[in-house]
């Protein structure tokens, strides 16, 4: 009872890891007590764990540099030991937790005395789960945010944020969520570490540049120059010997470290010797982070030594030879401690910006003859591109901006303003006003979701709908626009006919449409992407906002990703703005179908016409009752025996191309709308076929029998 009453011992990190922490032969090479002077790199990032003026640590790292066992365990040990507080380690899956667990954090305690009084063994059903006098330690995957939003904690920590899953189940960044779990404590610690993967993309490496930049500097053992270690000052000689078809003439155990001050040439021992004299030294401003930055040259280890990495880079130029890139990017990230760059022949945002053109915002240039509009909708506002479309999918930008205010509902906040800019009228070149003729709204958010569809589904009469973006595993198979799937229920367990339909976006067959193919295309003409000069000045980068780099779920794969902390709105917005314009079909329209269009705007200029509203679509139920069926049919005959007298042949001329530009099979056949549907313009309709007739079951006049009639009494 006395010992709990006891105040905490103050003790670092470092000097319990020495005192108290002993290595066990399952977990490491050398077991037995912890020596902090084999990897003394390590003290510096302990100091900066204990220092409370430090809110956040993050170390961007190669492998063999002793962080999970030297850093992360120490540090939690200690924490549990002298100064327990809750505390969760966030790792990419549930299984790397597990196995964290079972191989390493359990062959610590079983190791270390101090540990097992206060981890005492318990049933392997909660492993995720340890309990001790004054806080816990949670373990949890990145694809369960159930596991970490449920928890608060000051202390949390983040395996290889690289690999981590940044939008599960549509509930947002589980980096972003874990961080929030933290913000009530006054003496909370957010700590990050892993191996950058990708240059833009990679979130440790972002993570490492938001702080203050800490290298470790090493004097030369020559000259005491001080200096980063770093690969491209390793140095080989080439013996006259038969080439190696690998490695050539090259001698590998040749291998030394070269000092650019003084040329001197380090061996293995004194790179090691000089590395324990070595000091971490900031290269960027203290603002409560504390980024720390070390590769695998610092390492003393066998496998570590100068001949093995060189092996391993000749491997690599061998394979990257070949046309295999893996070998390469594995020794960036996991040798060199840096992200990889992939060659990219995307324009950047500020040449982009020298092509925007001179015509304001809100209106429409003379090639622009159809209108779409693109909605990204997030929890304290809307982002909405409007564009114009013309021959050959040519289309302009005619806005983009956003909407702030609640999202929360569909008949307030944001979405009224939205309404409004989706409603009103543009001014075209000829003089002549358009209006939006078809919108995407994502409703991929699942706190938002109910939201859109309501805000949609009185809208679907004018062309409106909810869209949600392609599964990461199958999204490159995806087309832009493909038929929807209805999610209103109807009677007797059927989804309603006349119900709303949500849309499933190509997004990748997008982005590669957009970004590899018509950004790069700089001629007026089809395809090509026109901005307005005034346009919002974020626009540019986040149009470009995202790279092609291995899928976190498939490293075969390529799939485009967004460059870590850059919003990417604009480029989503211009994603579905494609979208709508797929389902008015304008990568289908003939030369004549745009002629029809540029005609039809030409008479609105000179005529002043106004705009004709659509009539809403019927949003009543489809399962009817049979008086509802039988009025329907008699309103039927009814529009079928004066279908001919009321269809005039100017009529049919304005609503539809010339007869020579009849709308190909494919533009029947795109979607699942009847033919009279294809009114996408508000004038394309095909000429009205004839009129159909209708042919009734009349019940004939004759005896009855059996109750009831037969059959045959049907004609």
């Amino acid at each position: 009872m006395l010992a709990q009453l006891e105040p905490p011992v103050k003790m670092g990190t470092t000097v319990w890891a020495k005192d108290r922490r002993k290595l066990s032969a399952k977990g490491s090479a050398l077991p037995g007590d912890y020596n902090p002077d084999i990897t003394p790199w390590v003290a510096g990032i302990h100091d900066a764990l204990d220092d409370p003026a430090v809110v956040e640590v993050s170390c961007a790292k190669s492998a063999q540099v002793a962080w999970t066992d030297g850093v992360i365990l120490n540090y939690l040990g200690k924490r549990i030991d002298v100064d327990p507080a809750p505390m969760i380690v966030m790792f990419a899956k549930e299984k790397s937790a597990q196995e964290f667990n079972a191989e390493k954090f359990e062959p610590m305690v079983e190791a270390t005395v101090v540990l097992q009084k206060k981890l005492p063994p318990k049933s392997k059903a909660r492993w995720e789960f340890k309990d001790f006098p004054g806080g816990f330690l949670k373990f949890v995957g990145s694809n369960s945010p159930a596991s970490v939003k449920s928890t608060p904690a000051p202390v949390v920590c983040v395996e290889e944020p690289d690999d981590c899953n940044e939008n599960v189940r549509e509930q947002g960044d589980t980096i972003t969520l874990l961080k929030e779990r933290t913000k009530t404590f006054p003496r909370r610690k957010v700590i990050f570490g892993g191996t950058p993967t990708i240059e833009g993309v990679s979130r440790i490496w972002a993570s490492y540049l938001a702080g203050d930049q800490r290298k470790f500097w090493v004097p030369c053992p020559h000259c005491g120059e001080e200096q980063v270690l770093a690969w491209e000052q390793v140095r080989w000689v080439e013996r006259d010997v038969p080439p190696h078809e690998i490695f050539g003439r090259i001698d590998l155990a040749s291998a030394r470290y070269h000092c650019p001050h003084c040329d001197a040439l380090w061996t293995d021992a004194e790179k090691n010797r000089a590395v324990r004299r070595g000091v971490w030294r900031a290269s960027a401003q203290f603002q409560g982070m504390a980024s720390f930055y070390i590769n695998e040259l610092y390492s003393p280890f066998p496998g570590s030594v100068m001949s093995e990495l060189l092996k391993k880079r000749l491997i690599a130029e061998h394979a990257l030879a070949l046309g295999d890139d893996t070998k390469m990017r594995s020794f960036r990230n996991n040798t060199e401690g840096l992200p990889y760059a992939y060659k990219s022949d995307l324009p950047d945002g500020d040449d982009l910006k020298l092509r925007a053109e001179d015509y304001a915002e809100f209106t429409v240039p003379a090639g622009g003859l159809l209108m779409t509009a693109g909605v990204d909708v997030q929890h304290d506002r809307l982002a909405i591109i409007i564009r114009a479309w013309g021959r050959g999918e040519e289309s302009w930008l005619v806005y983009w901006g956003e909407i702030y205010g609640s999202t929360l509902q569909p008949k307030a906040g944001a979405w009224l303003d939205l309404d409004a800019l989706l409603t009103r009228e543009y001014r075209h070149a000829s003089g002549a006003v358009l209006r939006i003729n078809a919108v995407s709204i994502d409703g991929s958010d699942g706190n938002r979701t109910e939201i859109v569809h309501a805000f949609v589904r009185p809208r679907r009469g004018h062309r409106y709908m909810a869209i949600k973006g392609a599964a990461e595993a199958s999204d490159d198979k995806k087309e832009i626009f493909s038929t929807p799937r209805r999610v209103d229920p109807g009677k007797a367990g059927k989804m309603a006919k006349k119900g709303l339909e949500t849309y499933i976006v190509g997004t990748a067959r997008a982005k590669d449409l957009i970004l590899d193919t018509r950004l790069k295309i700089e001629k007026a003409g089809a395809g090509c992407l026109h901005w307005y000069r005034g346009v919002r000045p974020d626009y540019w980068e986040q149009l470009t906002s995202e790279v092609k780099a291995p899928s976190r779920i498939n490293r075969n794969r390529l799939t485009w990703q967004k460059k870590a902390g850059v919003r990417n709105e604009a480029l989503d917005c211009e994603v579905y703005a494609l979208h709508a314009a797929r389902r008015l079909k304008t990568n289908l329209m003939q030369p004549g179908h745009w002629d029809a269009i540029e005609a039809r705007l030409r008479q609105r200029s000179l005529i002043a016409e106004p705009e004709q509203e659509e009539a809403p679509v019927d949003l009543s139920d489809d399962d009817e009752t049979p008086e509802a069926l039988d009025q329907e049919r008699a309103e039927q005959e009814q529009a079928d025996e004066g279908r001919a007298d009321q269809v005039q042949p100017e009529q049919v001329r304005a609503a539809g191309p010339p007869a020579s530009s009849d709308p190909p099979e494919l533009l029947e056949q795109q979607d699942n709308e009847p033919a009279e549907s294809h009114d996408d313009a508000g004038f394309l309709t095909p000429a009205p076929a004839a009129p159909r007739v209708v042919r009734r079951k009349v019940r004939k006049s004759g005896p009855r029998g059996g109750g009831g009639f037969s059959a045959r009494s049907w004609g």
